[in-house]
């Protein structure tokens, strides 16, 4: 069953089951942003009564190809998907964060999406001595090469919040992170909620720009600019 509203529009999310994925996928459906939203993943998650407002598609990322009906017609495409070497080694980490990530844009292209918003990192570059930076910057430059209409892609911090997958080097940073935010806002760290609204701002209000990079600061002012539901 697909949310009402929207203008007809429909979108699709990639890494719902993650931190932002979840903020986002509140975000989009408070705002009754689009008339269709659905989830592809590698399983069906269970969302309570949001459930009936969604449609998931579940698919092999390792035969992804097999499912190009799931990119099928839709506007806007969403990419929350990553991993952490520490879960999935170092070549589980490129295959997920590069590789799924390029693929699936390719086959939204191909499925008529016009706007791929993708989150990356804060420090993203592809000549990058570090693995993480170095293939966030290597997908942003391949996704940037698909050639969609609008491309927005956000960098941001370290993510604020309370993670339900238990990383002890990312809760560390938190801990320091939220206490120097109190001083410094906007220099190295973000909500995700903060970037949940970000996500959706930059596809309702788009950038007159093909390819717009917004960094941690700008993910900061979109996201504050966007009115929270219920205030």
């Amino acid at each position: 069953m697909a949310a009402a509203g929207g203008g007809g529009r429909s979108c699709f999310v990639l890494g719902a089951s993650g931190e932002t994925g979840r903020a986002l996928l509140r975000e989009l459906l408070a705002r009754r942003a689009f008339a269709r939203v659905t989830l592809i993943g590698r399983r069906r998650l269970s969302l309570g009564e949001a459930e009936a407002a969604v449609e998931q598609a579940v698919v092999d990322f390792e035969q992804l190809g097999e499912y190009a009906a799931a990119f099928q017609g839709h506007d806007v495409g969403f990419c929350c998907l990553g991993t952490t070497r520490a879960k999935a080694g170092a070549d589980g980490f490129v295959r997920v964060d590069r590789d799924y990530v390029v693929q699936a844009a390719e086959l939204a292209r191909s499925g008529g999406c016009k706007h791929f918003v993708l989150q990356s990192s804060q420090g993203a570059n592809a000549q990058s001595r570090f693995l993480y930076l170095r293939v966030k910057g290597e997908v942003e430059n391949l996704v940037q090469a698909i050639g969609f209409d609008h491309c927005t892609i956000l960098r941001p911090g370290v993510l604020l919040c309370k993670r339900q997958e238990s990383r002890p080097t990312e809760w560390i940073a938190q801990q320091f992170f939220g206490a120097m935010a109190c001083l410094f806002p906007t220099a190295n760290s973000v909500p995700v909620a903060t970037v949940a609204r970000a996500m959706v701002a930059c596809v309702l209000q788009p950038s007159e720009e093909k390819v717009k990079v917004l960094e941690n600061k700008a993910i900061h002012e979109l996201g504050k600019a966007v009115p929270q539901q219920g205030t």
